[in-house]
């Protein structure tokens, strides 16, 4: 009977799944298993594919893999700099929601971004960008399962967002100087 919720209970598990969302991450922790990259090009596209995953794993320094995402700013400037209005934000998740029938793929989202996230999907030639799984994100199932912890799912409060939209070269940089201080430049 402890696993049985009631009816208070079911409402609230139904209220939270409403709250916007975000992945937390705790990017030192990762192994770079890839797994991420993986389960999301899976979701998204049938098949494991990780170019045209909306999670992008990097190594640029030994060490330190990380994945790069969607961090959902505050301000949205992708959005905000998308001449053709294809991109929105969703009122369920948060997420930035791309329309592929009507993106041209110019870019522009890509440069407005300070963490130069989106991409262009390899074949469709399409802005790709994190659009969390609808609310349900399969790279922090994954991560979560696996055990690693550095992607995890949780409510779009307090959070610092802005402190993650970093370029590749800005995040590798950090977390090279994290893992092996003084040192890291040698690395850079």
């Amino acid at each position: 009977m402890a696993n049985v919720l009631s009816a208070r209970g079911l409402l609230e598990l139904a209220e939270t799944r409403t709250k916007p969302i975000w992945i937390a991450r705790d990017l030192s922790k990762c192994s770079g298993c890839r797994k991420c990259e993986i389960a999301c090009s899976l979701h998204h596209e049938n098949r494991i594919w990780p170019e045209a995953s909306r999670v992008r794993v990097f190594m640029l320094v030994p060490g330190s893999d990380f994945p790069h995402l969607c961090t959902q700013c505050e301000d949205y400037p992708c959005v905000k700099a998308c001449p053709f209005k294809v991109l929105s934000v969703s009122r369920k998740t948060s997420a930035v929601l791309v329309n592929e029938e009507k993106c041209t793929g110019c870019g522009k989202c890509i440069a407005a971004c300070p963490g130069r996230i989106p991409h262009i999907h390899p074949n469709k030639k399409k802005a790709v960008i994190c659009d969390l799984c609808e609310g349900d994100p399969e790279c922090t199932k994954v991560c979560q399962e696996g055990g690693w912890g550095v992607l995890k799912t949780v409510e779009r409060e307090g959070h610092a967002y802005k402190l993650y939209a970093r370029t590749p070269e800005e995040t590798a940089a950090n977390l090279a100087t994290k893992l092996y201080g003084e040192k890291a430049e040698e690395f850079l």
